[in-house]
């Protein structure tokens, strides 16, 4: 007996065929292949220096507030070179004090100072929000409300620090304003030293760039972690609303546009249709790069970027790949 077995349909041949109902009419502006994506993708965080990773103060699904670190590395170092710069200016600070001002300097000494204690409050107020979040991390007594507080006073101390720096700023740039004495400058100098050492400090801590939830750890305490966007300690993502990221066909470009309403299907959940609308296409056309599995897997086919907001994602999950039904402009519901 001959046993005869159907080729599965390639990728575009299947999309025609779902594009099209039981009487040969098409039902479908467009199908594509997409990923379901966290509103803000999926921020792959890596270590901004090579060193030992001393502690790791997330888990998986922990949601995090911007600026919290995630991860410490070995800053023992850094720590030293801070204490020296810090010596260096005090030195060239006093040095500066006990030498009279040039005439007509006195506003941008002011501003000087004014700026460097702008400086110094926003640090301990930075370190004032690292200790609370930390506590709570670590499985303390961290008080919400505490630590509301010090967000609070750190982004009143990030701005009293901005607007520092643009009144010196302005007054640097001002024709009149006379230019540093020899003593002046060695202390501005040592400030940009310290200024230098406390950003290599800084380095070894891995912060959250924004308000989100963990959704991988790969750090380990006592590994070695490095500088590398293949090999990132922590993902990161704000899960307070799911997008899809789609990749339609070139041959499909005119069928779409921004505004229009879609379907999106996941094998997960058979018989469910979650709906969403088109929130930006790409302007430029490339090889496809989703890796599609199985018989669908798209070769040689150049498509464009889709991002569809979806508008109640429910069960969907980060990563799941799933199709985008691309609704007939005028069309009914299905």
């Amino acid at each position: 007996m001959l046993l005869v077995f159907a080729a599965p349909l390639p990728a575009t041949a299947q999309r025609a065929d779902e594009s099209a109902d039981r009487n040969g009419r098409k039902s479908w502006a467009a199908v594509a292949l997409g990923r379901v994506e966290p509103r803000s993708r999926e921020l792959r965080l890596g270590a901004a220096t090579a060193g030992r990773i001393v502690e790791v103060l997330v888990r998986p699904n922990d949601t995090v507030t911007a600026g919290e670190i995630l991860v410490r590395i070995e800053d023992t170092e850094a720590r030293a070179r801070v204490t020296m710069a810090e010596a260096q200016a005090g030195a060239r600070e006093r040095a500066r004090d006990d030498q009279s001002a040039p005439r007509g300097s006195g506003e941008r000494r002011r501003a000087e100072d004014a700026l460097v204690e702008a400086e110094q409050a926003a640090l301990a107020a930075r370190d004032a929000f690292d200790a609370a979040t930390i506590e709570r991390r670590r499985g303390g007594d961290g008080d919400e409300a505490a630590i509301a507080r010090a967000r609070q006073a750190l982004v009143q101390a990030s701005e009293r620090l901005r607007r520092a720096e643009a009144e010196l700023a302005r007054l640097r740039a001002t024709g009149d304003t006379p230019l540093p004495n020899r003593t002046e400058a060695e202390w501005i100098a040592a400030r940009a030293e310290l200024a230098l050492a406390e950003a290599g400090l800084e380095k070894t801590r891995l912060r959250a760039p924004i308000d989100g939830t963990v959704l991988q750890v790969a750090a380990r305490r006592g590994e070695l972690g490095s500088p590398s966007a293949e090999a990132p300690l922590v993902v990161l993502g704000d899960l307070s609303g799911l997008r899809v990221r789609a990749e339609l066909d070139e041959r499909d470009i005119a069928q779409v546009r921004v505004g229009q309403a879609v379907v999106v299907r996941a094998n997960a959940f058979q018989g469910r249709d979650f709906a969403g609308t088109v929130a930006s296409i790409a302007q430029t056309v490339g090889p496809g790069g989703m890796a599609a599995r199985g018989p669908r897997r798209q070769a040689d086919i150049d498509v464009l970027e889709v991002v569809v907001d979806l508008a109640d994602p429910g069960p969907l999950k980060v990563g799941m790949q799933v199709d985008v039904y691309f609704r007939q402009e005028n069309a009914a519901p299905k």
